[in-house]
């Protein structure tokens, strides 16, 4: 089979693409064919050697759909079509950056569907982070206030479309103004060009504060998506855009709002029901929901992407199609 293996970090391209034995599943594992995945942030990280749990040679990638190739426990059938979600994939062990892949049975969720293996490609991660960073991490209402603090990211695109259908109002950014009309196309009723310092305008625009925020830029923007919380709401930490993973200097009782909570989701530690999936393939087949996918690649092609990914011009998901 082809992988592309990562044996030291930095730029893209350190990649390098070889021929290797397609590996054999053990007890607890099943083979996939690899049919396509969508590149995360993550990876990116992991590529840079920001990952400090992660030894390398490794093959990157933590989320895949294709198809069962061998399930030596007869649980999946040959041929079944499975998304494989985060669970250490492309850390741990070998991930999806390669045509077949040995991934524990236990992040494998069998489903149904017509779509392209390009489109079913962008939607485990960013369906499984949104869906939990909203639904359980925040529990939005229908009727509240929401703002998505990094907007045109495809976490943030597929999460203005999941919200505007639950009913709430949604306050997007972005850092470009060119960027503004793209947002309001996607169903966002209103857009702040973000300077790092947005409270202040929100709580001119929301003198009450937003109920919900999806903080999406990462720990550089947090306290200020903070002050922009109504009392009593919630800041859901989900995002790392600015590559940021701490806070010097944390102190808790002045850094959050009285009232306001302060969460987060990793689609590492939360597993979500496979009906949840279902339901979103079928509305995404009905034309409910539209994928915002940026650019497909294939993975002849790992070192482009990445440098694309690199450059945070991509206005949605990046997806790599065996």
């Amino acid at each position: 089979m082809k992988a592309a293996v990562l044996y030291r970090p930095g730029g893209p391209e350190n990649f390098t693409l070889e021929e290797r034995q397609i590996p054999t599943p053990g007890e607890g594992q099943v083979l996939v064919k690899v049919k396509a995945f969508g590149l995360n942030r993550s990876e990116l990280m992991t590529r840079k050697g920001l990952s400090p749990s992660v030894v390398f040679p490794r093959v990157l990638g933590i989320e895949c759909v294709g198809e069962v190739e061998n399930d030596p426990a007869g649980e999946l059938t040959q041929g079944q079509k499975v998304a494989a979600f985060m669970g250490e994939m492309g850390r741990a062990y070998d991930g999806s950056y390669a045509e077949y892949a040995v991934l524990p049975r236990s992040i494998l969720t069998p489903f149904d569907s017509h779509l392209s293996w390009e489109q079913l490609g962008a939607i485990p991660e960013m369906f499984q982070t949104v869906y939990g960073s909203l639904h359980l991490a925040l529990d939005i209402k229908k009727n509240e206030t929401l703002l998505i603090r990094g907007g045109t990211s495809s976490i943030g695109m597929l999460a203005t479309q999941m919200a505007k259908k639950n009913g709430l109002y949604v306050v997007a950014t972005t850092r470009k103004p060119e960027k503004e009309q793209l947002l309001l196309d996607n169903g966002a009723d209103e857009v702040f060009i973000d300077d790092g310092q947005l409270a202040p305008r929100i709580k001119t625009s929301f003198p009450a504060g937003i109920d919900k925020i999806l903080e999406l830029v990462g720990a550089a923007t947090l306290k200020d998506s903070l002050q922009c919380a109504a009392q009593g709401g919630t800041v859901c930490m989900t995002g790392m855009l600015s590559e940021q993973w701490t806070i010097n200097n944390f102190a808790p009782m002045e850094y959050i709002p009285a009232t306001v909570r302060l969460t987060m989701y990793s689609t590492g530690q939360i597993r979500l029901n496979s009906e949840h999936l279902q339901t979103f393939i079928r509305d995404v087949e009905a034309g409910d929901i539209k994928l915002n996918i940026s650019c497909t690649f294939k993975l002849d092609d790992i070192v482009a992407a990445h440098r694309l990914m690199d450059s945070n011009s991509a206005d949605g998901k990046i997806v790599v199609v065996m």
